[in-house]
């Protein structure tokens, strides 16, 4: 493993799920932290680092309590959710004395930037830290599919996607105790196989596009430099 980084820009996908902690629900002030600690350490290497959050330890706009609401309301629920990870992650980066910018697809001026593609790279340019929040602004676009778009939009080298679990499987590892986990996988296997951690849409403009994704685990945030850093760590999607 190098001492150096092996990319310049990445963009970081959490999902709302990791950021919970063991409690599977809400904010874990320890995990941010944890997570806070890490990317300051990203920054200081000089990788410049853009965010993307998920809401799912708040809210899941197409899940449980959801199911029986209208799903245009309850996706714009799940983008304020994210919207609550996005401030609780610049006050824990703050706090690392990380300069951070939350831009929101959903026009908060009290709380946030508005998401302006040339100010978000000048964020970027000039060391800080840009947490982009609410999706796309869109109802049925999945925060995913906003990471995907957004790290095309910045000229992102690669998504860095933490989940719950060590990469991809070709089942479910908490249900299937021998499932196999792939390595390295194209976005077309994923896609033929019906592998869902990614949605198909996000899959289909990173695989057009020619954009990597490194899944990995998040329950160790030292995983985040460790991929930075060029480590074989979870599993590597290409076109």
């Amino acid at each position: 493993m190098s001492s150096k980084p092996i990319f310049k820009r990445v963009l970081l996908k959490l999902s709302g799920e990791a950021l919970a902690g063991a409690s599977g629900y809400g904010i874990d002030a320890v995990r941010f932290q944890e997570i806070a600690q890490q990317i300051s350490k990203v920054s200081q290497l000089g990788v410049q680092t853009a965010l993307v959050i998920g809401g799912g330890n708040i809210f899941r706009g197409y899940a449980g309590a959801a199911k029986e609401m209208d799903r245009v309301a309850a996706d714009h629920m799940g983008m304020l959710a994210t919207l609550i990870n996005a401030i609780a992650l610049q006050d824990a980066l703050e706090k690392q004395a990380v300069p951070t910018r939350v831009m929101t697809a959903m026009a908060m001026h009290q709380v946030a930037e508005p998401y302006i593609r040339r100010r978000a790279l000048r964020h970027l340019e000039k060391g800080r830290v840009v947490i982009f929040a609410a999706g796309t602004g869109n109802p049925f676009f999945s925060t995913d599919t906003a990471a995907a778009l957004r790290a095309m939009e910045i000229q992102a080298e690669v998504i860095l996607k933490a989940t719950k679990v060590d990469g991809i499987y070709d089942a479910d590892p908490v249900k299937v105790k021998d499932a196999k986990m792939f390595s390295e996988i194209s976005y077309l296997e994923m896609i033929s196989q019906n592998l869902t951690v990614m949605d198909s849409t996000a899959l289909s403009m990173c695989r057009d596009n020619n954009l990597p994704t490194v899944v990995f685990n998040l329950n160790d945030p030292k995983n985040i430099v460790r991929v930075i850093l060029g480590e074989k760590v979870g599993s590597l999607v290409s076109g």
